[in-house]
């Protein structure tokens, strides 16, 4: 089971990403855009997530993740990081997140960096 040591290390591990403190939390950002943070006392993670997608993983597994009242307007979902089913769900929700707000020089470099297998 995942914790939030683990998510920093992933996310520390994908290209041109800084850790930094924002709102009292650390947060996640790739070229100084932030695609994810650790709120909720480091229980919890918020990543990038479109809203349609959004709305489909909350009705689908809503023990696992759930929107922020505060966020409700913004492109973000959270997960709860021990309800994760491993390191391996934790790296491709990080690089999805990662992806969405990476610049395109990055994208080009890591093309199928945060894109599900097969695609």
């Amino acid at each position: 089971m995942p914790d939030a040591e683990d998510v920093r290390r992933v996310a520390l591990s994908l290209p041109d990403t800084a850790e930094k403190t924002a709102w009292s939390m650390p947060t996640f950002r790739v070229a100084g855009k932030m695609f994810a943070t650790l709120p909720e006392d480091e229980t919890s993670l918020a990543v990038r997530c479109p809203k349609e997608e959004r709305d489909e993983l909350v009705l689908a597994e809503p023990e696992k993740f759930w929107i922020a009242g505060h966020e409700a307007q913004f492109a973000w979902v959270r997960a709860r990081i021990a309800a994760l089913e491993g390191e391996e769900e934790l790296r491709d929700i990080l690089a999805d997140s990662w992806r969405q707000a990476a610049p395109a020089r990055l994208l080009e470099v890591h093309p199928r960096l945060g894109l599900p297998a097969g695609s």
